[in-house]
């Protein structure tokens, strides 16, 4: 296995007090969330809730629950309808997980086995149409169209996401906008919604529920684009899978995008033989690897998940200082500079 690219951070200790500051903000609410979550996987059908239980209790970090927790909490709500709608957010996101796993034909999530590998993939697939239906009754439970809106079109951007990386899968044609078109469908919009919604239900003014959606889509963003750079950087016990992994399967992502822009003809050769024609060989990890450091391409990207980070800092400038503002602030930090 060739070694691990550094990246660099402020280390990953203070990342991991930082978000344990905000987990501890809205632990109560997140407790609630778990257990609506639970209660809303309950079916006679016994399979449905042993698959999707296996997912949702393998230790995800909750981030999209979470920003809806704490953005409904630093604009002041002090009901119960944000505890339901966080729980709603990550019921889609994990949908999403199991779809993905058998889009991806993926082993391992976390460091364990999928849904798919133990069950199957029509019984993952299945489950997780069960998971979409179970959170759109809790946003036609919630009564807000307002939320309503927000949601399913993150549903159906998503959906649209999924599709378009299909497309370009293999394709080192792919240029970064359409590489970024596809994050920012499949990974961002959920974030911006799960943030959005934290205005809404707190009855905030348009600007603040906009301020709210581009903070998410630039958190989310530059989340997505760290783990395309930790899969050629970090530890396997860091990331829970070996280094490696998207370009064994073959992934366009934004480092080999930005490689092979910047790389010659010879290297492009290389790239269309390993990513387009599948023709991997003993030591190509290692030559992509190479490539990467001489292109620059992970510090390219990493620079460009700084500029969405920043971004969503100047989003924030819409609020007042206070602790869950402060500590959403840090959450972009986190995003930014972890390394699991």
């Amino acid at each position: 296995m060739p070694a691990a690219v550094p990246l660099k951070s402020q280390g990953r200790s203070a990342a991991h007090r930082s978000f344990e500051r905000l987990c501890g903000l809205v632990a109560g609410d997140l407790e609630e969330v778990n257990r609506t979550i639970v209660d809303r996987l309950q079916s006679p059908v016994e399979l449905i809730p042993q698959l999707a239980g296996r997912l949702v209790a393998s230790g995800g970090k909750r981030l999209r629950p979470i920003l809806t927790l704490a953005t409904a909490r630093m604009c002041g709500y002090e009901g119960a309808r944000h505890v339901r709608l966080a729980a709603c957010v990550e019921l889609i996101h994990t949908a999403t997980l199991l779809h993905d796993d058998v889009v991806d034909d993926s082993a391992l999530r976390r460091g364990a086995a999928t849904a798919n590998a133990v069950w199957g993939n029509k019984p993952s697939v299945l489950v997780g149409d069960f998971l979409f239906s179970r959170s759109f009754q809790l946003m036609v439970e919630d009564g807000s169209l307002e939320v309503l809106r927000i949601l399913s079109d993150a549903s159906a951007a998503i959906a649209r996401g999924e599709v378009d990386q299909l497309l370009i899968s293999n394709d080192v044609s792919t240029g970064a906008g359409a590489y970024m078109d596809v994050i920012r469908a499949k990974t961002a919009t959920l974030f911006a919604a799960a943030s959005e919604i934290g205005a809404v239900v707190s009855g905030r003014p348009a600007a603040e529920q906009t301020a709210l959606r581009t903070y998410g889509m630039g958190l989310g963003t530059a989340f997505q684009l760290v783990d395309d750079v930790l899969d050629y950087s970090a530890r396997q016990a860091d990331l829970g899978k070996t280094v490696g992994d998207d370009f064994r399967d073959g992934k366009i992502t934004l480092p080999i995008v930005l490689a092979i822009e910047r790389g010659d003809d010879e290297e492009r050769a290389f790239w269309r033989r390993a990513l387009e024609s599948e023709d991997r060989r003993d030591g190509d990890l290692e030559h992509a690897m190479t490539l990467l450091a001489r292109r620059d391409a992970l510090g390219a990207a990493m620079a460009e998940t700084h500029r969405h980070g920043d971004e969503a800092r100047r989003a924030m400038e819409a609020f007042p200082a206070g602790a869950y503002r402060d500590a959403l602030l840090d959450l972009v930090d986190f995003c930014v500079e972890r390394e699991f």
